[in-house]
């Protein structure tokens, strides 16, 4: 398990916008979403979708896959942390 995995949005902020100056208006508009919508998810209000995945890898050269992936990670860090709560029963093969 990872240890407390950025959420992508995080990511998308410090390692893509930041480093080029953009704003998320100006964002948006490239990545033809509204301003709204990626703010939720620079914000982590939200997370990353297939759709935006492909948005996000034509934008910044990279893979869906990349995005998915990190999205992926932080939710299951995420429901880790809630193990604990969980009800689960093991099922095993009926007699």
């Amino acid at each position: 398990m990872m240890h407390n995995p950025p959420h992508p949005g995080e990511v998308i902020r410090e390692l893509c916008l930041e480093p080029l100056g953009i704003t998320v208006t100006a964002a948006a508009k490239a990545l033809g979403v509204s301003r709204k919508a990626l703010s939720e998810l620079l914000n982590g209000k939200t997370g990353i979708s297939p759709e935006m995945a492909l948005r996000l890898s034509i934008a910044f050269d990279t893979t869906p896959e990349s995005w998915l992936s990190q999205q992926m990670h932080y939710d299951l860090w995420q429901a880790e942390k809630k193990l604990k709560d969980l009800r689960v029963e093991k099922l095993t093969l009926a007699a």
